[in-house]
């Protein structure tokens, strides 16, 4: 009697202790003041929930649907303001209760084994159709059954053909010519009708023609896809049987998709097959197929192992474990650590202090013992690898997800842009610029400052910029370094002319233009400057042009020709 009430108390702590969580969270070490410990200054709960099933909730307390009074779960501080909402807090004699163990994020090497199945094939470049050249009967079938085993030479089948036989017919009156162009003829036709060497011969030397043909088997192995019997009609089209190698066999399995990138030919494999247990076989990556198959979406893998005693048999369903190369530098996590749902993957951070907080991860290769982690941890950290359901219960009801980080704001960034206007007297510049992380700015167009030991004569407008911003501390943003990325592109035109006037010594060209379409300009007269690379003392009033000018402070010609001129000279060029 004593014995059973002591088995039904532990199994009532044992519940609280599990299912009533929540109800333990709670602040440790520090002792309950007089006023506290009485009744009237005890604080009121905000719930009662189930000692086995913490979603079992009531206003008030009462038993559970398992009989067990329902506990109390008070409104503790839980570290939101340090952490974010959903960390918890358990006293230390409950985490050893509970049996909660951690692990620290790690980074090195994964190795990455792939578990999958498949199934023994023949290797299809060893497999041999055998096909007849000829319609005929079978007379006689040496091979009665599929997986009979032939080698190489040995005669499968008798065939009568008319067609062999006139093929035979046709030698001997070659023969009888003792034409040596018929001759050779007649015997590559029965080459090509499959006659064996030792047939021709023996034909030549007897000059008696064989109603029935004799075919033999190509290459050793076994029988597969018989499909013919004695008496049968066969015709060209007709697969009369298949004759496979089984001293090398295909596996093939498939993998999912995730795992597609981490399978090339030569990764080496393990296979366990169910009817010898205990033995195992080394083979390797024969050939990744190219495509997914578009309902399971997997990806079709070929493996080739060596099959020594004929061991391995076609459609033998095997096991087989590929050792992907190691994916080096990752941070990992024990695979106990990671809760994996179908829509979300979390861990359950070890804060420290006895404070726990679930947060979502992402997560990259998988093997038996580790996870990769691609983001949401740091090396060093300490993650739940046991008893992190109960914690995450607890936690996932009001957490974010999401770990704290304080990264303190950059004083100075540096950023990409281009410039709209330079304000010289002012030593302002009007910049549009690419978002900036650091800060968290979208694409903005602003004034920016530009500090003394900035050239601002070095800035123009269209220029591509990547400059350094600062932060002032009497406010605002000031431009403290500048790297030109590309100068800003001068308007350039090409157009034909009539020229009106010549200024030598100034360099100045009066021309009458023709309209500019791209920039839908009507045809006007107007000065231009001539390059100072550039001669143009073979030019005369009333020539016509075609030249070529920038919109710089003035209208620059940099290059022009005679304007029926079909190419242009090197002494007219402007580099």
């Amino acid at each position: 009697m004593m014995s059973s009430a002591i088995k039904t108390l532990c199994t009532a702590l044992i519940g609280i202790a599990i299912g009533g969580l929540s109800a333990l969270l709670f602040m440790e070490g520090q002792p309950l003041s007089d006023k506290e410990a009485t009744p009237e200054g005890e604080k009121k709960p905000l719930y009662w929930v189930a000692p086995m099933d913490a979603n079992y909730r009531r206003d008030q307390p009462g038993k559970s649907p398992m009989g067990m009074d329902l506990v109390p779960v008070y409104d503790e501080p839980q570290g939101q303001d340090e952490f974010g909402p959903g960390v918890v807090k358990i006293a230390s004699h409950m985490v050893n209760n509970l049996g909660v163990r951690t692990a620290t994020v790690k980074r090195g090497s994964l190795q990455a084994s792939i578990s999958t199945v498949g199934y023994v094939q023949y290797d299809e470049h060893k497999l041999v159709h055998i096909h007849p050249r000829v319609d005929g009967w079978v007379d006689n079938l040496y091979v009665k059954a599929i997986g009979d085993e032939v080698e190489q030479g040995q005669a499968l089948y008798d065939l009568y053909s008319p067609e062999l036989v006139n093929a035979q017919k046709e030698m001997l009156v070659a023969l009888k010519q003792s034409d040596k162009q018929l001759i050779d003829a007649a015997r590559k036709r029965l080459r090509a009708l499959k006659m064996s060497v030792d047939f021709i011969e023996q034909l030549i030397k007897t000059k008696q023609v064989r109603q029935t043909v004799t075919f033999y088997t190509p290459q050793s192995g076994v029988v597969e896809n018989l499909k013919i019997r004695e008496g049968y009609y066969v015709q060209p089209g007709t697969t009369m049987m298949s004759i496979g190698k089984l001293d090398q066999v295909w596996v093939e399995a498939e993998v999912f998709e995730r795992q597609a990138a981490v399978i090339k030919p030569g990764l080496p494999v393990t296979m366990e097959l169910d009817y010898l247990p205990g033995k195992s076989w080394l083979g390797k990556v024969d050939y990744v197929y190219p495509s997914l198959d578009a309902q399971n979406r997997t990806l079709r893998v070929r493996l080739k192992f060596d099959n020594p005693g004929l061991i391995l048999k076609p459609n033998m369903f095997a096991r087989v474990d590929i050792e992907a190369d190691p994916i080096l530098e990752v941070l990992t996590v024990p695979a106990s650590a990671v809760i994996r749902t179908g829509a979300q993957n979390r861990v359950v951070l070890a804060l420290g202090g006895g404070q726990f907080k679930s947060i979502e991860v992402e997560i990259g290769r998988i093997n038996d013992t580790a996870i990769e982690v691609v983001s949401g941890l740091t090396e060093g950290e300490e993650v739940v690898t046991s008893a992190q359901f109960l914690i995450d219960s607890e936690s996932s009801k009001t957490s974010d997800f999401k770990r704290m980080q304080f990264v303190e704001r950059p004083k100075s960034v540096w950023m990409q842009g281009e410039v709209n206007s330079v304000m010289v007297q002012h030593r302002e510049v009007n910049i549009t610029h690419e978002p900036v992380e650091a800060w968290d700015w979208p694409t903005m167009t602003m004034n920016f400052n530009v500090a003394k030991a900035v050239e601002i004569e070095t800035l123009k407008s269209g220029q591509r910029l990547h400059f350094e911003v600062t932060e002032q501390d009497a406010g605002g943003y000031e431009v403290t370094g500048i790297h030109i990325v590309a100068q800003a592109k001068i308007p350039t035109a090409t157009v034909k002319g009539v020229i009106n006037h010549i200024d030598q010594k100034g360099r100045i060209l009066n021309i009458s233009r023709e309209a500019i379409d791209k920039w839908k300009r009507p045809a006007a007269t107007m000065d231009f400057v001539v390059a100072g690379e550039l001669e143009f003392k073979e030019f005369k009033v009333g020539d016509e042009i075609s030249f070529t000018f920038e919109v710089r402070d003035d209208l620059i010609i940099v290059a022009m020709q005679a304007a029926d001129d079909e190419q242009a000279h090197d002494s007219h060029a402007h580099h």
